[in-house]
């Protein structure tokens, strides 16, 4: 599974980061980013479902 974040969706809310620091981090701008190369690996699926879950813009996404 891996995660990404859809920058023409993210409005910099800032929740992916603050739900789930594992996976994502905040840019120079306040926008939302994903660590690495956005492998989720087991005992962080449930923050990348956190994630998706509560972006309100629904920009992060599970593949």
């Amino acid at each position: 599974m891996n995660v990404r974040i859809d920058p023409e969706r993210c409005q910099g809310h800032g929740r992916c980061y603050d739900l789930a620091s594992d996976l994502f981090a905040e840019d120079d701008e306040g926008y939302g980013q994903v660590i690495g190369d956005g492998t989720v690996v087991p005992n962080t699926e449930h923050l990348a479902r956190l994630a998706v879950a509560n972006c309100p813009e629904r920009a992060v996404d599970l593949l």
